[in-house]
């Protein structure tokens, strides 16, 4: 699924109306989450259907409403009792409806809404021509909320499906905190990231956190400013990893080539375990949210996109597949004399495990379709001896 977010403006209805309705949808949903947290074991569907239905009907919520309702609620308390964490507590205004309760036109870049008996026409404020992208597809729901400053936003997941063309070559990314690298099997291109310009604003914020541990959370000044750092360290990651992922993506369909990653799943569950400032690190790399953006955008423009086990990516050369030796940065190969940088030589074995798994042969790309290394039957590849010829970029 990819979802149309967008802005929107009233064209029939007043905001305070619609707020008031977000307002008591809110306080219907927290009220049911209030009263199944309270129990040892969570009711079906149906049987929050027999508890609460009559009820939220009696406030003058409409009936596909009603099911939006405590179903959302029933959801946020499965998910906060799994993870071990406190009760829900709902502070955005927002309201989710199906296709009984809202009405969308593409065409017009309008959708009309109904919450119990009023009815709100909301104009899409968005470009033409990324709307005119989703048109035709089937969308599930419509999720509508309203920002602190007023503004109103319309979010909709649509059914995409993803038809990748056939590609004639690869191009591998080795994602790190201040660059990306990029190899196609001829030439390395640095990236850099603002990874690092997001976590030193991070910094700040805890500093100042640090400083006023006992006033902060009391001083109106200092959680202003706390919170802006926060957020515009989290709007630098979020801008960043968009803007790239589109880059890429349109680089790899202009060449026709597959993008090559590696599967980071549990990258920061592993280093925890080893070093809490290399987490609070990873907590601003924001792999998987880089990584999340590329897929999406190659979904979007029917790019194919391989996964790959990142397991000694780094630390194998890629000449002859022995274990390097690092002086800093620097690799060397003690049995063939292969000497490179660490990030170039985790992106040239990125893309020859997907040539070893994916290609007999250059040319013949689609004779099996793309699967995910990590998760290929038969377990992670092994570390055999390269034989694909790979000149030594001792100059960079």
């Amino acid at each position: 699924m990819l979802t149309l977010k967008a802005r929107g403006e009233l064209v029939d209805g007043s905001l305070n109306e619609l707020r008031e309705e977000l307002y008591i949808t809110r306080k219907a949903i927290q009220h049911i989450i209030d009263c199944l947290w309270e129990l040892d074991k969570l009711p079906t569907l149906n049987q929050l259907h027999q508890m609460f239905y009559k009820v939220l009907r009696n406030q003058g919520f409409r009936a596909h409403q009603c099911k939006q309702i405590y179903k959302h609620a029933l959801s946020m308390v499965k998910s906060a009792k799994r993870n071990g964490g406190k009760k829900p507590v709902l502070r955005k205004l927002s309201v989710r409806l199906d296709k009984y309760d809202a009405k969308i036109d593409l065409e017009n870049q309008v959708v009309i809404v109904k919450l119990r008996s009023r009815i709100f026409k909301i104009k899409l404020l968005h470009s033409r021509e990324y709307i005119r992208k989703f048109i035709g597809r089937k969308w599930y729901e419509v999720i509508i909320s309203i920002d602190k400053q007023g503004r109103i936003w319309i979010s909709t997941p649509f059914k995409w499906i993803h038809k990748p063309y056939k590609p004639r070559r690869l191009l591998s990314l080795d994602v790190n905190l201040k660059k990306i690298v990029v190899y196609n099997g001829r030439s390395v291109r640095r990236i850099d990231t603002r990874f690092m310009e997001a976590l030193y604003l991070k910094h700040l914020a805890e500093d100042i956190q640090k400083r006023h541990r006992y006033a902060w959370r009391r001083n109106r000044k200092w959680l202003d400013i706390i919170r802006a750092l926060h957020r515009r360290s989290r709007n630098i990651v979020v801008d960043w990893c968009r803007k790239f992922a589109k880059h890429i993506v349109l680089k790899a369909k202009r060449m026709r080539s597959a993008i090559v990653l590696e599967d980071l799943e549990k990258l920061w569950f592993n280093a925890s375990k080893k070093s809490s400032s290399l987490a609070d690190k990873l907590s601003r790399f924001a792999y998987r949210k880089l990584q999340l953006a590329i897929v999406t955008k190659a979904i979007e423009y029917n790019v194919p996109v391989v996964f790959t086990d990142p397991r000694n990516t780094s630390s194998a050369c890629p000449r002859c597949g022995a274990k390097l030796n690092y002086n800093h940065r620097l690799a060397t190969c003690p049995r063939c004399g292969f000497m490179s940088d660490r990030d170039i030589v985790g992106a040239m074995n990125i893309y020859l495990r997907a040539i070893k798994h994916l290609a007999p042969r250059l040319g013949s790309w689609g004779t099996r379709p793309m699967t995910n290394e990590a998760r290929a039957k038969g377990g992670s590849p092994r570390d055999e001896p390269m034989t694909i010829h790979i000149k030594s970029y001792t100059n960079i």
